[in-house]
């Protein structure tokens, strides 16, 4: 009997991201023509524009052995620790893009509107940082991440210098057990058969 290797369902691009307050109304995630394209994310979903490299999903479950002295090999693994986060460095330089990435800076007017307005930030005090969710779909809309609960970390470091490098907003959202249910800190969802897999 021969062989063959199926050609793998890939994802080849930096899809969109999304980010709402906590207990946003998801999308209903229902498929048309094995695609989410139909399903548009809800208005509290706020796209958050282009990136700088795309982003970079992370899900880590550090496991540790359980010995016995009667025993060389471990008996038992378990689960003792669990971190996931998503990162990425957005190219939007706005005050309401770095209101998210310092998890609830105040954002004020100054004086004016429209093409006379001045606004200023300042970042909020220790201990009112905003928890927000986030979500994640590919370009070809096949394939989508909710994270319920996340807290921006890390330091926020901007390059200004000349062209062509840009200043950039860098974020690392961290997942925590979100309110409510689920109390799980993500969901993956795929559309039609073959995002499922065999």
């Amino acid at each position: 009997m021969s062989l063959t290797v199926a050609v793998p369902l890939i994802i080849e691009d930096p899809g969109f991201l999304f980010w709402a307050p906590l207990l946003s109304t998801e999308p209903t995630h229902a498929a048309l023509a094995s695609t989410y394209d139909a399903d548009a994310w809800p208005v509290a979903w706020i796209p958050q524009g282009a990136t700088e490299d795309g982003s970079v999903f992370t899900y880590e479950q550090k496991v540790e052995p359980i010995k016995v002295a009667e025993f060389r090999d471990p008996i038992k693994y378990t689960t003792v620790e669990r971190m996931g986060s998503i990162a990425f460095a957005l190219t939007s330089w706005t005050l309401k893009n770095l209101q998210r990435a310092y998890n609830g800076a105040v954002i004020s007017t100054v004086s004016g509107t429209g093409a006379t307005l001045s606004s200023k930030l300042l970042p909020g005090n220790a201990g009112t940082e905003v928890r927000a969710m986030i979500g994640w779909e590919s370009q070809d809309h096949t394939f989508r991440i909710v994270m319920y609960q996340t807290l921006n970390s890390g330091p926020i470091a901007s390059p200004f210098k000349q062209s062509p490098a840009k200043g950039l907003i860098p974020c690392q959202f961290n997942f925590e057990v979100p309110l409510g249910a689920p109390q799980q800190p993500f969901a993956m969802y795929a559309a039609g058969t073959g995002r499922l897999g065999t």
